[in-house]
């Protein structure tokens, strides 16, 4: 069933720490055409201190939507500045990509996002709230009251003889929840869905490959490793190191101004003689999490036997070519960035604006895609 009973035109909405992307698809014969696109670089703190206790009821979605529903009654304004600043910056990206939808889905950091695989005992469906809510109490930094919960069960084969399932949880603070929805709410968009980065980035950059695979995005300050198996995002982690690391080492090594790193990082392979142990600092720590993400998935799934199949990059540093062929010697796999255009149909005339931008657009393109792909 689509939420839009005119023209079926689909928003995704990625905000986050490096300023907010935007996408509009419109779902055409089926597929997911390319209708506007935009981009509104700018620093944003997203980071929520204090608790706003005006959000969505908690809820455990026992039917898997993969959503954070709306509350059943108006979200009151949150007091805090940012809120109309935000909103702001988005009304004004909204108008420049002329977009002519309201509906909107977007996306929450993964930073702030608990995310686990279950094994429980198999028990009746009714019986599964009780235990999860018991379960991800113990694991959780924050009183489970404050967070909102969504979980679903991970698909088995038929003749299995295990006694367990697997249930995958995402949690979400409700502070953060409340603060995002008001953002969209004062910006005059109808905020239909929100979800974590994790099921954008598979929607975009994986879809129906069932096999396992890492994808790798690299933000502006953070960036956050997902491993994705049997269709899902099963594990997600990140660390303190993105794309502003990447700028101060090409600034400072090579004695660029800051206008101009994003285009020598577009053309660093052609740069000769520069020593690829100056990136030491920031790909060290990429293949450390890399493995410690990997350890921990096979440890809580028991899939000792899965093999890594593909390395995805995405994000606007996922182009640096030392960063390719140093996890290509550490981990005996492809490793190769991510086109999020690949299920889209756009002019050809754009397809190389457009390859350039993708790494950036992977996640609001994976929001866009979500009621397309229904």
């Amino acid at each position: 069933m689509s939420f839009f009973r005119n023209k079926e035109s689909y928003l995704g909405v990625d905000l986050g720490a490096g300023g907010i992307k935007i996408v509009e698809l419109k779902k055409t014969k089926g597929r997911a055409q390319l209708w506007t696109y935009g981009i509104a670089e700018k620093k944003l703190n997203i980071y929520i201190s204090e608790k706003i206790d005006k959000s969505p009821e908690d809820l455990v979605d026992e039917l898997g939507s993969r959503k954070l529903k709306k509350p059943k009654k108006d979200i009151p304004t949150i007091e805090d500045p940012r809120v109309e600043e935000y909103a702001n910056i988005l009304k004004s990206l909204l108008k420049e990509a002329k977009v002519t939808t309201k509906q909107t889905t977007a996306s929450l950091p993964v930073s702030y996002i608990f995310h686990t695989v279950l094994n429980l005992p198999k028990v009746e469906d009714k019986e599964i709230n009780h235990i999860v809510r018991a379960q991800v109490k113990k694991m959780l930094p924050i009183p489970i009251e404050e967070m909102q919960l969504v979980h679903q069960k991970i698909p088995q084969e038929k003749d299995t003889k295990d006694k367990t399932i697997k249930i995958l949880v995402t949690a979400a603070p409700k502070s953060l929840v409340a603060f995002y929805t008001a953002i969209f709410q004062k910006a005059g968009l109808e905020l239909k869905e929100l979800e974590t980065e994790a099921f954008a980035l598979q929607r975009s950059l994986v879809g129906k490959d069932k096999g396992t695979c890492m994808v790798i995005d690299i933000g502006a300050e953070r960036t956050s490793f997902f491993i994705m198996d049997e269709g899902l995002p099963m594990v997600h982690r990140s660390v303190n190191i993105g794309g502003n690391t990447v700028n101060n080492i090409l600034q400072k090594n090579l004695g660029i101004n800051k206008e101009d790193v994003e285009q020598i990082k577009q053309d660093l392979s052609q740069i000769p003689n520069i020593d690829e142990q100056i990136f030491k600092s920031f790909i060290d720590p990429v293949v450390k999490e890399i493995a410690n993400s990997f350890e921990i998935y096979f440890s809580l799934s028991g899939n000792q036997d899965r093999k890594l199949e593909k390395i995805i990059l995405t994000g606007g540093s996922s182009i640096l070519p030392f960063l390719r062929s140093e996890l290509k010697k550490n981990f005996d796999t492809r490793v190769f960035i991510g086109d999020p255009w690949a299920r889209v149909v756009h002019q050809d005339g754009l397809k190389m604006l457009l390859d350039r931008l993708g790494p950036r657009m992977s996640v609001a393109i994976g929001l866009a895609l979500r009621n397309i792909e229904k």
